[in-house]
């Protein structure tokens, strides 16, 4: 590899210049001539509804039966991490991190327009009957369930697997590593995550003209303000600016209290519409609306309407699958950084239904609420608002409940908030994609990205309005779609090498016998039965271990093996590199544990000096391994170094 392809520099420029190049072609070419730009990106729709739908209702089925198998299979054991990781966050806090991510300026734009605008002009209903009603709620349930989350629990599984696991970059070119090796830092993993930041680009900027739209909206119902592009552009200057102050301050402070706070507003403006609304109806509705989804769920997942030929999966099903995909970099990253240390089933079937249940739910009482509103109390100007301009939907809404002008200037301040928290998360994570993975980069790079994020949008808004955004998104998305089935299959290859090499283990963690073992079970059994402390634990470390470590390495070394022995602070670690294949590395480390709490008898009622003790526990190149070899003879070391080599090799002839 030369310099530039190495993580040394913290910019990666090829990546860098280059996605800025393609996204300022894009635009000067969008704002050069808007409605021949405007035209061009309709066309372009157009056509990839009409010969590439069929590619997108594929991938993302794929995506949806890949992720649910490896729930299910034996790979669901392996963890995001080495063997030994503990989960960073609490259960309850991951949960609410997820709970997080599932909420935006998606659920907040669309929540209550899509079932209305589905009740009026449903796939194949009767608008306006109870059949509508029906039509629209499965309609939106398959919107926003599991497909979006599958998209985005597999990008987060490649990012977190080859991250945490194998050392790789935080981003989609480590995907390839299982196919291409170390030519990742290439030009073809560079190809990878150019495309994954021109497809984040446009995401994100369909998130925040959606969002713009909206507040828009919100201010021209509330205070008179016009309604039209200048205003939205204006109205995303600002919050782009707010985003830079974010990004100089930092997540860990402002924003992130301020996400918390959203998160409480919203679930207080849920609960707001949950009680003050037709309580029983919701809850009915909710299970019947679930059930009504899951019967349907393989139909709806491969229906293209061949039969019926209409503009509608283009304007809806494709356009969804394209948005998820293009966002699937920027909500992968993040649920990836916050899931380290889980296991591979307790990631998926957490990501894939604690956040489709919250987002169901709140499309349920929003979305069943409004047409509620409509077709039982017959409030037809909700529906007629919401089919001239569906941004006014949720404060036309709001209108029908106590105290509708706080509650519109309150969802106004939650819209801004997600638009602030979105674009600057956003750049964050497109520096990332250009700074090898890094997040320690310099603050003009992510100052740069919030700018470019709002600078995209700004232009596609003038260009065509929200219909060039979601054109933009599905084009953008269509190569994005093709790097993840490749990544699929990279992941696939990785899980069975990872497979391979546990089977290879089998260890028993028990100390290998040596001459005469017969004779020295007494002092075997009292190092079973010891606490050491550290001191104890690092004499027998330099004095037993490093020495063994040492007799081995020398062994390898007369073989004609490059051998490494590295002598760190609590462990000790010896690398055998295998040219062209997975190292061998064997260590141990000095570790802390809680005593047990069983005790001698005569010691049960008397309280511990220490509360913890010492091990010296084997890792390899997986992560610990969960058994303590301190006591044990220099014999006996080098005959588990040894054995754990022999099973290493057996694993590279499984390869």
């Amino acid at each position: 590899m030369s310099s530039d392809d190495t993580n040394d520099s913290p910019l990666n420029k090829r990546v860098f210049i280059s996605s800025s190049l393609v996204i300022f072609v894009l635009m000067i070419f969008a704002a050069s001539g808007p409605d021949r730009a405007g035209k061009i990106f309709q066309d372009a729709q157009n056509s990839i509804v009409t010969n590439g739908s069929w590619f997108y209702i594929m991938t993302v089925a794929l995506i949806l039966i890949f992720v649910v198998f490896l729930g299910v299979s034996r790979f669901g054991e392996l963890r995001l991490g080495p063997d030994h990781a503990k989960p960073e966050f609490s259960m309850p806090t991951w949960i609410s991190m997820l709970f997080a991510a599932g909420m935006g300026i998606g659920l907040m734009f669309f929540g209550v327009a899509e079932p209305i605008m589905h009740f009026q002009n449903p796939p194949s209903a009767e608008p306006g009957t109870t059949e509508a009603v029906r039509e629209a709620m499965k309609t939106t349930f398959f919107h926003w369930g599991v497909h979006a989350w599958g998209i985005y629990a597999i990008v987060a599984l490649v990012l977190g697997y080859f991250a945490f696991r194998h050392n790789l970059p935080l981003t989609l070119r480590s995907a390839l590593h299982p196919l291409i090796g170390d030519k990742i830092y290439g030009w073809p993993g560079d190809l990878v995550d150019i495309f994954a930041v021109t497809s984040t680009i446009f995401g994100v900027s369909t998130s925040l003209g959606l969002g713009a739209a909206q507040i828009n909206a919100g201010l021209n119902y509330v205070f008179g303000l016009p309604n039209n592009n200048e205003v939205q552009i204006g109205i995303m200057a600002f919050v782009v600016l707010m985003a830079i102050v974010s990004v100089a301050t930092g997540l860990e402070k402002g924003i992130r209290r301020l996400s918390e706070t959203n998160m409480v507003l919203a679930l207080l403006l849920l609960l707001f519409i949950f009680v003050l609304g037709p309580t029983v109806f919701l809850l009915q509705a909710y299970l019947q609306n679930t059930g009504a989804y899951l019967s349907d769920i393989v139909r709806n997942t491969l229906n293209l309407f061949a039969y019926e030929k209409t503009d509608w999966i283009g304007g809806w099903t494709i356009f969804y699958w394209g948005w998820w995909l293009a966002w699937a970099p920027f909500v992968g990253l993040f649920i990836a950084r916050v899931s380290y240390g889980r296991t591979i089933r307790e990631f998926i079937f957490g990501v894939l239904l604690i956040p489709t249940m919250f987002t169901l739910l709140w499309m349920t009482i929003f979305g069943n609420t409004a047409i509620d509103l409509v077709f039982t109390e017959g409030l037809t100007n909700l529906a007629t608002m919401v089919d001239q301009d569906e941004s006014v939907a949720l404060f036309v809404f709001l209108e029908n409940f106590p105290m509708s002008s706080v509650l519109s200037v309150l969802a106004v301040l939650m819209i801004i908030i997600f638009f602030v928290t979105s674009c600057d998360s956003g750049a964050m994570v497109v520096d990332m994609l250009c700074s090898h993975g890094r997040n320690d980069t310099p603050l003009w790079q992510r100052v740069y990205w919030a700018i470019g994020v709002g600078v995209v949008a700004s232009i596609l808004l003038y260009a065509g309005g929200l219909s060039a955004l979601q054109t933009m998104t599905i084009i953008s998305a269509l190569p994005f779609s093709v790097i993840l089935l490749i990544a699929m299959y990279g992941l696939l290859k990785a899980l069975r090498l990872d497979g391979y090499k546990r089977e290879s283990l089998q260890i028993t963690a028990m100390q290998p016998p040596t001459v005469g073992a017969d004779r020295n079970w007494q002092e075997r059994l009292e190092n079973i039965i010891s606490f050491p402390d550290e001191k104890t634990v690092r004499r027998f470390m330099q004095k037993v271990i490093e020495p063994a470590l040492r007799d081995v390495k020398e062994e390898f070394t007369a073989q004609g093996f490059d051998v490494e022995l590295l002598d760190q602070d609590d462990s000790l670690r010896m690398t055998v590199h295998m040219t062209g294949k997975t190292d061998f590395i064997y260590a141990v480390y000095l570790t802390h544990e809680d005593q047990p709490e069983f005790l001698p008898s005569e010691e049960a009622d008397a309280k511990p000096s220490e509360e913890t003790y010492c091990r010296a526990e084997v890792h390899l190149g997986e992560g610990g391994q969960n058994y303590d070899i301190m006591g044990w003879s220099k014999l006996a070391i080098i005959n588990d170094i040894v054995d754990h080599y022999h099973k290493h090799q057996h694993f590279l002839h499984l390869m």
